[in-house]
């Protein structure tokens, strides 16, 4: 039997992690990706729970914690930066807002390419501009590199997916009402290795997370009922942040300030996307694309990781593609990962309740859900309810890709 061709789009935090996978069950992945090179903005994401399992069976465990931020733990303070309230790194069991396990998003987008590039065709500055699924195969047009074909096609290009939207017609974002800019500044003394959250009056609140770059990672987040400022132009956009921003106390000035220059600046209005299924036909959306449960989470890419652990595992062991549309029914791992992130992390909303207005609160996105009886945010053992789960597979690098996946349970 001929390996089986996959087309991923997006070269992030999903695609790859899942081309890594599909590789080492035979299949033969391709990414394209429309930037010219990796992505090297971003600010600081966490591995935790189920994603930290899947970086570990990847072997990748030792090489992110060298390069992890090395945070000492968050302290919420006021506009004379006096700390109100503080909380390690190890709180929690290293489940609380600052995991024990932060990287920044680009040099864990590198450790990720750099484990794949060597089994996986990368196409840097092309898009899908088109797909026909005409049964045996996807047929795809690219802008640059011409029409191909292949057996499946996963969109995996974030929130905001082209590819999903060429084919997915009911995907609903929900927006959460929040608005957020990332942004990196020079680093200062005051900095030091505690990452610092302030919340000011009218919903504003202020981040900042310094890195292991000898930089500073800021973020600056306020609710609004607006529903265009993330269509306006970056100049405007930090003219807005000036309006909204200005005459704050607490580093606010300073920040401001370096934000003026910063070459990474990034805006959003921060949110959820819902689809009713994740895979039609050959075609399929993972990650951010298919169930991205906001930056508010803390789980967005424990998220991807697992879920790219799971597609590849039903890819690898399913050879009808229609017995994939019970994917639709939210995987029990992903989904209890899921839920886990949608039900909020406290210490990541914008602001306090304040006067009469409150911060949204975040529910699970699917259905009435019973507390799960694992341990949160790691892999669970499948149940009776869920049979076809057993096969999901338990991998490590011994493992070579004309074997499959190992039948052991999680």
């Amino acid at each position: 039997m001929s390996r089986r061709t996959v087309l991923i789009a997006g070269a992030g935090i999903t695609g790859p992690a899942l081309a890594y996978w599909l590789s080492l069950y035979g299949m033969t992945p391709t990414i394209v990706e429309r930037a010219l090179v990796l992505r090297d903005g971003g600010q600081t994401v966490d591995l935790r729970g189920a994603g930290l399992d899947v970086i570990r069976r990847m072997g990748l465990e030792a090489a992110a914690r060298d390069v992890a931020t090395r945070e000492a733990g968050i302290r919420f303070v006021d506009d004379r930066n006096r700390t109100k309230a503080a909380l390690p790194a190890d709180a929690f069991g290293g489940r609380g807002p600052v995991a024990e396990l932060e990287i920044l998003r680009p040099l864990l987008s590198t450790l990720l390419y750099e484990h794949t590039r060597n089994d996986t065709e990368y196409l840097f500055g092309d898009e899908i501009t088109s797909l026909k699924d005409e049964g045996p195969q996807v047929h795809a047009t690219l802008k640059n590199a011409g029409e191909r074909s292949f057996d499946y096609v996963i969109a995996a290009d974030g929130i905001r997916s082209r590819t999903r939207d060429l084919v997915f017609t009911n995907t609903r974002i929900k927006g959460l009402g929040l608005r957020t800019a990332y942004f990196t500044i020079p680093h200062q003394p005051a900095d030091g290795r505690w990452a610092r959250w302030h919340n000011a009056p009218r919903h504003r609140s202020i981040t900042l997370r310094p890195d292991n770059l000898g930089t500073t990672r800021a973020a600056l987040s306020y609710l609004t009922p607006a529903q265009d400022d993330e269509r306006l132009a970056t100049t405007d956009q930090k003219q807005l942040l000036h309006r909204v921003f200005g005459g704050l106390a607490w580093e606010v000035p300073r920040i401001l300030t370096e934000m003026d220059n910063a070459s990474d600046f990034f805006f959003e209005s921060v949110g959820q996307v819902h689809m009713p299924r994740w895979f039609t036909g050959r075609i399929a959306a993972v990650g951010d694309a298919a169930y991205c449960a906001s930056p508010l989470s803390g789980m967005g890419t424990s998220l991807a990781l697992t879920g790219a652990y799971i597609l590849a595992g039903e890819l690898a062991t399913t050879h009808h593609h229609r017995r994939l549309h019970r994917l639709r029914e939210h995987p029990a791992p992903l989904h209890r990962t899921r839920t886990e992130a949608t039900a909020g992390n406290p210490a990541r909303r914008p602001a306090p309740h304040q006067g009469r207005h409150r911060t949204p609160q975040h529910r699970p996105a699917h259905g009435n859900h019973q507390t799960s009886q694992h341990t949160p945010g790691t892999l669970p053992r499948p149940t009776g309810r869920h049979p076809h789960f057993a096969h999901l597979p338990l991998v490590d690098r011994k493992l070579q890709p004309t074997q499959g996946p190992d039948t052991r349970h999680f």
